[in-house]
């Protein structure tokens, strides 16, 4: 069985999976015009993803990829938690705010929420996928046994080997270019850094899986480019952000279409994990941090996330996560099924 097969689509498109930003409208009018379409709910409980399905189903009977994050349980940081928060004091009281007097993660990892799990074993999407490593191999059991296909990101070839070994059906290969968090099983090895293009082709020369390319790829000409490198199909998401059913934000969406979208950069100040983000006052504060002060994912995100919403209350949009990866300067604020379409229309001319 091919991928699209398997998968039950009609084009070699995946909207990313981008949590706070992939909308149930949006992976529905995906899903509506032949791509497949996608929904995070790595930063929510089972209650909001169930929520979420719901409201994908009523728009669509097409196959709908959700998308769980399975990063290491956070542990007890307290020092350097109190060491952040105090870097980060002087931010929020520029916007008449109190810092947090401490942080807690403010989501589950998948690895331990077994709410999520049987939410997921009692809605039956089509596809799940895991970003940061998988969960355990009963997991895993538990929903290929529920009909479900699963799908996992890969930024190395080890990955990809381990991976292609626990039995996912296809490897996402993310590139550096990437918008978004890395998905580095731990953000604290180190990192070959490698393109998608790059990597892609090693993927598909070293698994026995099918590979779908991910990162900086934002037009027919770029999905054609990794099908012929050997991908079966192509994974965007800042191609997506532009579109008016995204969740995006108006800060969001202005940065995007400003010179920012020229000069994306790689933090972890926002969340405690590398990702690619617009240049914004938030990753300038980061630049001159290191990592070894910077709590661990997702406990930073929880400062991040408070920042931001001290910040937008006094209309200052600086220190959102606007997650974007280096083709940016090439989205299109176009509805999403007409972006499907004219995707696939350059991938034919092509």
């Amino acid at each position: 069985m091919t991928l699209l097969a398997t998968l039950g689509i009609d084009l070699p498109i995946i909207q990313a999976p981008m949590a706070g930003v992939s909308s149930p409208a949006m992976a529905a009018a995906v899903s509506n015009a032949g791509a497949l379409g996608s929904i995070g709910v790595g930063a929510t409980d089972a209650a909001g993803a169930r929520a979420k399905v719901a409201a994908f189903r009523q728009r669509s009977v097409r196959a709908l990829n959700v998308n769980v994050f399975c990063h290491r349980p956070a542990e007890a940081e307290n020092t350097l938690t109190a060491a952040w928060l105090e870097r980060l004091r002087p931010h929020f009281e520029q916007f008449g705010a109190q810092a947090p007097l401490g942080l807690k993660a403010p989501y589950l990892s998948f690895v331990e929420d077994d709410a999520m799990l049987a939410a997921l074993l009692a809605d039956k999407p089509r596809i799940v996928s895991f970003h940061f490593g998988l969960p355990s191999a009963a997991r895993m059991r538990a929903l290929r046994e529920a009909g479900i296909a699963l799908l996992a990101s890969a930024t190395s070839v080890a990955e990809g080997r381990a991976l292609a070994n626990a039995g996912v059906h296809a490897v996402v290969a993310q590139g550096y270019e990437a918008g978004g968090h890395r998905g580095v099983f731990d953000p604290d090895a180190d990192d070959d850094r490698l393109g998608t293009m790059a990597l892609t082709r090693l993927l598909v020369r070293h698994l026995d899986v099918p590979v779908i390319a991910a990162g900086g790829i934002m037009d027919g000409a770029g999905i054609a480019a990794a099908l012929r490198l050997g991908a079966s199909a192509a994974q965007l998401g800042t191609a997506f952000i532009a579109c008016p059913e995204s969740d995006a934000d108006a800060g969001y969406r202005a940065a995007l279409a400003s010179d920012a979208a020229n000069h994306t950069v790689m933090t972890r100040a926002i969340s405690g994990r590398p990702a690619r983000c617009l240049p914004n006052r938030f990753t300038v504060l980061g630049a001159n941090v290191s990592p070894r002060q910077i709590p661990s994912y997702p406990v930073a995100y929880g400062a991040g996330k408070a920042l931001n919403v001290a910040a937008q209350a006094a209309h200052e949009a600086g220190y959102g996560a606007h997650w974007a990866g280096q083709g940016a300067p090439l989205a299109r604020a176009l509805p999403a099924a007409e972006l499907v379409a004219v995707l696939a229309a350059e991938l034919r001319e092509t």
